[in-house]
């Protein structure tokens, strides 16, 4: 139990630098607040997080049968994996103060409300078909995760980090979209966007000098 709890602390550790980046579900939260209100973006924050656990369960399962069926084909997941956390690495090093404005709000012209089911769709598809999300979660299970952990705690981590993605997009939802915590955001977005930076290629050099067990 001690070492999973590591595991999942470790996990946390980095994924929180991934959650409060600001990227196209921080847009479409915002957005979703501003044009539609707090319902919809809330409902639109659960969306994105039952995408999570969609992309954490095919990653799992995909990476035990990888593992269990050739170790080549896992090295080579594994390398992609490296050279993505790398690029997004530097990438997060050369970024600048991310300026975050609130969208114009064309959407509520007609005056109708979003249904919930639209609402947790826009979240759900936004994130499900972001092809980036797939070798984030292959990358950090990979590196963090021992490959003898049992499914059903991975899982559990899963939806640990499921909850928390949901938890920061309701506080999105209720606070980000005010002119204030906008601004300061922004201002931390930098030094936010560093950090992130540095973890995430430390973490591609560690899983780089991993083997699969």
């Amino acid at each position: 139990m001690h070492t999973y709890l590591i595991e999942l602390a470790s996990l946390m550790a980095i994924f929180a630098f991934a959650i409060v980046s600001p990227g196209a579900d921080l847009a479409m939260v915002m957005r979703q607040s501003i044009v539609h209100g707090r319902r919809s973006a809330i409902i639109t924050s659960f969306g994105i997080g039952a995408s999570l656990m969609f992309h954490v369960s095919y990653t799992i399962l995909g990476l035990g049968l990888l593992i269990s069926q050739s170790i080549y084909l896992f090295n080579i997941v594994k390398w992609c994996g490296v050279a993505y956390l790398v690029y997004i690495g530097v990438k997060a090093l050369r970024a600048g103060r991310t300026e975050i404005d609130a969208p114009a709000a064309s959407g509520a012209a007609d005056g109708k409300r979003q249904s919930a089911l639209r609402a947790f769709g826009l979240g759900f598809m936004a994130n499900a078909l972001n092809p980036k999300a797939v070798f984030f979660f292959l990358s950090i299970f990979s590196s963090v995760v021992s490959v003898h952990t049992p499914m059903t705690v991975k899982l559990g981590y899963g939806l640990v980090m499921a909850t928390c993605l949901i938890s920061w997009f309701i506080g999105v939802s209720l606070f980000m979209t005010t002119p204030r915590m906008r601004a300061a955001f922004s201002r931390a977005s930098k030094w936010i966007d560093r950090t992130s930076g540095v973890v995430f290629i430390a973490l591609g050099i560690k899983l780089a000098t991993e083997r699969a067990g």
